[in-house]
C-alpha cells in the first residue's frame, strides 16, 4: 500500500525509498514485530479467558507435557495477523504472487483455526477429521498451482527447476499440479507435526522463510538471476516483504512462546506458515530446495510415516515416540536442549539451501 507513495517522488527524495524492495522489507519486519509486541499480551488474555482449560493434552504424550495443561492455543493468530497487516501495508498490491501467498496462508490458517476451535470447545484432541483437512488442503494447493503457473514465464510453466544443475528443467506436464499439491500440503502438515515443543516450530519456520525470501529476491532480479544462473521469475522479489513480515511476526510470537510458553501456536499458525513456505517455493521455482531448507520438517514428517508403516507391518516401533522430537524427550533430553539443537540444524540446512544458488 505504501508503495504508492512513490507517485509523490521526483526521483531524489524520501518517497523514492518506497521503490526499493529491501527498504519496504525492513519496514514490514519492524511493523510485524511491533504488531506482535502490542497485541501479543491482549490476545493471550482473550484466548485464556475464552478457552478456559486451554489446549487439551494428549493422554499418550510425554509425561512432562501435562504441566502445560491450561495453556491457551491459537497463538498463530498473532503471527498471521502481523504478517498479513505488514504485507498489505508494505508490499505492492498489484503483484499476483503476493496475493497467492496470502491466499494460501489465510486459507490454511482457517483450516487450522477450525481444528483448534473444535479441540478447545470439545476439550479433546480429535479436532476436524483428518480426511476433511486433507481434502481442503488439496483444493487450496490446486488453486495455488494453477495461479502460480498462470503468472510464471512461458518457459517455466509446468517445469521443475533442478538445484545445482545449470539451466536444467524437468517438464512435469500434467503432473505439475499434483506435484505442487504434494509440496504445499506436505509442507503445511510437516510444520504442523514439528509444532510439539515450546518454540520448536517457529524458529525453523522463520529461518526457512528468510532463506526463501532471499531466494525470491534473487530470482526476481534479472541481474542477480543471470549472475547466479538461476531461472528468472518476474515479480517474485516482492515475496521478500512477506517473509520479512513473517520473521518479524514470528519474533513477536516467540517472545511469548519461549519456554515455558504463554501460548501455543496451534494448527492456526502451523498450517498457515507451513502452507506459506510451500507456496513461496512454488512461486520461486525452488520446490526441491525447500526440501533442503526445510529439512527439519521433512525429517519430522518422515519419522511419523516410518513409525506408522513399521508398526503396522511388525507391531514394533522404530522410535520411542513420533514425531522424532518426542523420541529425544523419551531418551531424557530436556525440552530446551531439543529445541535449541533443532534450531541449529535448521540454520545449517538453510545455509546449505542458500549454497545451491551459487553452486551450479
Amino acid at each position: 500500500m505504501l508503495y504508492w507513495l512513490t507517485a509523490l517522488s521526483d526521483g531524489g527524495d524520501f518517497f523514492n525509498l518506497f521503490r526499493y524492495i529491501t527498504f519496504r522489507a525492513g519496514g514490514a519486519f519492524m511493523t510485524a514485530l511491533i504488531f506482535g509486541f502490542i497485541f501479543g499480551k491482549p490476545l493471550i488474555n482473550v484466548l485464556r479467558k475464552k478457552q478456559g482449560k486451554g489446549q487439551p493434552i494428549r493422554d499418550d504424550g510425554p509425561e512432562g507435557h501435562f504441566v502445560k495443561a491450561g495453556t491457551p492455543t491459537m497463538g498463530g493468530l498473532l503471527i498471521v495477523g502481523a504478517l498479513v497487516f505488514a504485507t498489505l501495508l508494505w508490499a505492492r498490491l498489484d503483484n499476483p504472487f503476493v496475493w497467492l501467498v496470502l491466499f494460501v496462508t489465510l486459507a490454511y490458517g482457517l483450516i487450522g483455526f477450525a481444528d483448534d476451535y473444535a479441540k478447545v470447545s470439545k476439550q479433546n484432541t480429535a479436532g476436524v477429521p483428518g480426511k476433511v483437512r486433507i481434502v481442503l488442503g488439496i483444493l487450496i494447493a490446486v488453486v495455488a498451482g494453477i495461479w502460480a503457473s498462470a503468472y510464471h514465464p512461458d518457459a517455466l510453466q509446468g517445469q521443475l527447476a533442478m538445484p545445482v544443475f545449470k539451466d536444467v528443467l524437468l517438464n512435469l506436464g500434467l503432473l505439475y499440479i499434483p506435484f505442487v499439491v504434494i509440496v504445499i500440503v506436505g509442507s503445511a502438515n510437516a510444520v504442523n507435526l514439528t509444532d510439539g515443543l515450546d518454540g520448536l516450530a517457529i524458529m525453523p519456520v522463520m529461518i526457512a522463510a528468510s532463506t526463501l525470501g532471499i531466494i525470491a529476491y534473487a530470482v526476481g532480479r534479472v541481474d542477480f538471476s543471470e549472475y547466479l544462473d538461476v531461472h528468472y521469475v518476474p515479480g517474485s522479489g516482492e515475496i521478500l516483504i512477506f517473509t520479512a513480515a513473517l520473521f518479524g511476526g514470528g519474533l513477536g510470537f516467540l517472545w511469548y512462546n519461549a519456554p515455558p510458553a504463554a501460548v501455543f501456536m496451534g494448527d492456526t499458525g502451523s498450517l498457515a506458515l507451513g502452507g506459506a513456505l510451500g507456496a513461496i517455493a512454488v512461486v520461486t521455482k525452488h520446490e526441491l530446495v525447500l526440501g533442503i531448507v526445510g529439512g527439519l520438517f521433512v525429517v519430522e514428517a518422515l519419522s511419523v510415516i516410518i513409525q506408522v508403516l513399521y508398526f503396522k507391518r511388525t507391531g514394533k516401533r522404530v522410535f520411542l515416540m513420533a514425531p522424532i522430537h518426542h523420541h529425544y524427550e523419551k531418551k531424557g533430553w530436556a525440552e530446551p536442549q531439543i529445541v535449541i539443537r533443532f534450531w541449529i540444524i535448521s540454520l545449517i540446512l538453510a545455509l546449505i539451501g542458500l549454497a545451491t544458488l551459487k553452486v551450479r
